[in-house]
């Protein structure tokens, strides 16, 4: 009998990272627990790591590359075919678009998973170099990019993202956030629920959102606010800590621009304005915001409510300043930079990011980072002239259920003229693919984690080594962008020099950041040493310094960027009271067993309850004259879903919440699981034209709809 090997490495599946202990016989998974002795998660483990074993043995999961035929008979099917064969293949169809219609009609877009796998994020761009077309787009403009907007243009980096010290920290305000389903998310956090009550129990957690999270049940102080107000509710705050002389500058006072500006931005916000626009009274907002500046160890927190949404750009800046002007930033307890052993953020760091430099073709949206927005994939391909997008090549990405206006979206792909997947699953976007190219499993290649390590709250690094060998006709992700942008290459006659091994990038990364000799000389860090320590090796706690890493020209923090002085106007001119007569608005929600669209095909992970139910307020139902468990429609400008409704008092009146990724039944979709499920898909009411006009990305809460009996 084959002897029992066990293995170390983190679950990919989420923010968390959570470190895991793997045993394994042979080919076979005996067990997944938590690993007690990850100095980071500390055994913690929520039930989507075990699932880990669900996707590694997936009968549904592709590990061949696949191309779609039609029979005689008018079926389609799915046909094993060579790598050889796909590579060529693949490279020839983007070639010839291209020298038919130009650079541009071939179009990029990266799915969420794409930061849970060092490969793609240490290659990916081979590709899209050696296709050349500015139309790229990734879930980045469905997500944080009011985060790293904020982070560019305050402190000249896109992925200088101040993260709450939430261990050490004694008053935390979360806005539209709720850490215990999401395990943090742009605040990397393994048992978030052990860290958060903590905290409320040495100090004070409040949270602000229109539903009763979960994270607001643990919660000293939970408040209901109306969606898309956030931006009043953040501004004056500012002003009541400006009015009141409570603005702490510290440290900070002689490395700051624009303090001016901003005081006179705000004088418009009063708490009056702020109260009829939220709904939270005005001597409460007076209250947080001087317990947020009064308190030692104190920090605002924004995710998801805050960021996905009409006013995210404003909402993400307001937050800076509130945690600036709070004389929380830099602080123990507070908002703090973190120091990873790799891709750590100073002035000398690569890929400071850029914005506005270009603009999509069709409505003229702003381009971030060589990305223009999601939001206006659709019509880039749908609509005619030069630049429109015939190809599409998508990288883990599922955009048909995840992005805005997905009904527009599914009929755009079923449009395309050519359109190659690197995916292993045949799913609501990849239906629609000529080509799939699956690459290797999680658990067949290592990783490192390069994004979440940089938004820890604690220092800590790990490398991951792969648990089974890959199959011998398999490719890793890397390996397939080396030989796709070479063949491309060799067909434009084009120079191309392919890139070495992940872990190898890391090595030298890692080297080239001497993090021993900017924070622990001590501790000499190699990917050698970290490879010797399996449980992962604990850095510290976050640290200060954030001055002397700032990466604005000047080195100081611009506080008011002419942007966001530009778009107070508009948030002005939308000032407004309540909803028209029958309209509810619409928010998301996130669940612990879920991710987005592509975790409902673990048995494991849909079984229970089902919940992908319409939460309503009591109040609402009654007026509607529905009943708790009935089946209701949702309607909105773009569409209209069916699912069921549930009643619930954790939700305020005038707002409705649904979960995002249900609806898995489209024709043609390979999952046999969750195709099973029922519920709706969330983007078939969303708008591609409901968006933050500042960031150009999508609004997806705070959705006007209307719901009524099926």
């Amino acid at each position: 009998m084959k002897e029992i090997k066990t293995h170390y490495r983190a679950c990919h599946l989420c923010e968390a990272i959570c470190g895991l202990e793997i045993k394994t016989r042979g080919d076979k998974i005996l067990s997944i627990r938590g690993d007690v002795d990850d100095p980071f998660s500390r055994g913690y483990i929520c039930p989507k790591g075990t699932a880990l074993e669900d996707l590694h043995t997936d009968p549904d999961r592709l590990r061949t590359p696949v191309k779609k035929v039609v029979t005689e008979n008018g079926d389609i099917e799915w046909q094993e075919i060579s790598w050889q064969q796909a590579i060529d293949e693949t490279a020839s169809r983007l070639v010839d678009t291209q020298s038919q219609y130009g650079t541009d009609s071939v179009g990029f877009y990266a799915g969420n998973p794409n930061v849970h796998n060092y490969g793609n994020m240490t290659h990916g761009g081979l590709l899209r170099r050696a296709v050349g077309s500015k139309n790229n787009f990734s879930a980045t403009s469905l997500d944080q990019l009011p985060h790293q907007l904020a982070a560019l243009k305050m402190y000249g980096h896109q992925f200088f993202v101040p993260i709450p010290d939430v261990d050490h920290c004694d008053f935390l305000i979360v806005i539209g956030g709720n850490p215990l389903a999401s395990n943090g998310s742009m605040m990397t956090m393994p048992d978030a629920r052990g860290r958060l009550k903590a905290l409320a129990a040495r100090g004070k957690l409040i949270v602000i959102d229109p539903r009763k999270t979960e994270t607001a049940e643990i919660a000293n102080q939970h408040h209901f606010i109306k969606p898309g107000s956030d931006a009043f509710l953040l501004l004056a705050m500012i002003n009541c800590q400006i009015e009141n002389g409570w603005v702490k500058l510290g440290e900070l006072s002689d490395s700051i621009n624009a303090y001016a500006e901003v005081v006179n931005a705000v004088k418009p916000f009063s708490l009056s304005l702020a109260e009829e626009q939220t709904g939270i009274a005005a001597s409460v907002i007076k209250v947080m915001a001087e317990q947020l500046a009064t308190t030692k160890k104190s920090a605002c927190y924004g995710r998801m409510g805050v960021s996905v949404q009409e006013f995210g750009g404003i909402c993400q800046w307001a937050i800076q300043i509130l945690n600036i002007f709070s004389g929380s930033m830099d602080q123990e307890g507070g908002m703090r930079i973190t120091s990873p052993a790799f891709a750590s953020v100073g002035p000398k760091a690569q890929g400071k990011g850029h914005f506005d430099r270009f603009q999509s073709r069709v409505s003229g949206l702003p381009e971030f980072g060589g990305e223009l927005p999601a939001a206006v994939m659709a019509e880039e391909i749908e609509t005619e002239g030069d630049g429109q997008i015939k190809a599409m090549v998508s990288i883990a990405g599922n955009p048909v259920s995840s992005s805005v206006d997905a009904l527009a979206l599914d009929k755009a792909f079923s449009n395309l003229d050519f359109y190659v997947a690197i995916d292993f699953y045949i799913n609501e976007t990849t239906r629609h693919a000529d080509i799939i190219l699956p690459p290797s499993g999680a658990f067949e290649h290592d990783h490192y984690d390069i994004a979440f390590l940089r938004l820890a709250v604690r220092n800590v690094t790990r490398f991951n080594e792969a648990v089974f060998e890959k199959q011998a006709n398999a490719l890793h992700d890397w390996e397939i962008y080396n030989q796709l942008a070479a063949k491309i290459s060799e067909l434009k006659d084009q120079a191309f020099k392919p890139m070495p091994a992940p872990d190898k990038l890391i090595a030298l990364g890692i080297e080239q950041d001497m993090w021993s000799d900017k924070y622990n000389p001590t501790v000499a860090l190699t990917l050698d040493k970290i490879r010797e320590n399996p449980h992962g090796i604990d850095l510290g706690p976050l640290q200060a310094g954030m001055l002397e890493r700032l990466c604005t020209d000047d080195q100081k923090i611009n506080l008011a960027p002419q942007i966001y002085l530009d778009d107070l106007p508009r948030l002005l001119t939308a000032a407004r009271g309540s909803t028209q007569k029958d309209e509810l608005l619409l928010i998301g929600r996130r669940h612990v067993r879920s991710n987005n669209s592509w975790m409902h095909n673990f048995r494991r992970l849909v079984k229970g309850k089902p919940r992908w139910a319409l939460m309503m307020n009591p109040n609402d139902l009654a007026e509607r004259g529905l009943e708790d468990g009935s089946e209701i429609s949702i309607n909105s400008k773009t569409g209209t879903i069916t699912t069921f409704v549930e009643s619930s008092d954790t939700i305020m009146p005038g707002v409705v919440c649904l979960p995002h990724g249900w609806g898995q039944q489209k024709i043609g979709v390979r999952l046999s699981i969750a195709t099973e499920q029922n519920g709706a898909n969330y983007n078939d009411l969303t708008d591609a034209e409901f968006i933050d006009k500042l960031s150009g990305n999508a609004a997806l809460n705070g959705l006007p709809v209307k719901v009524s009996a099926a």
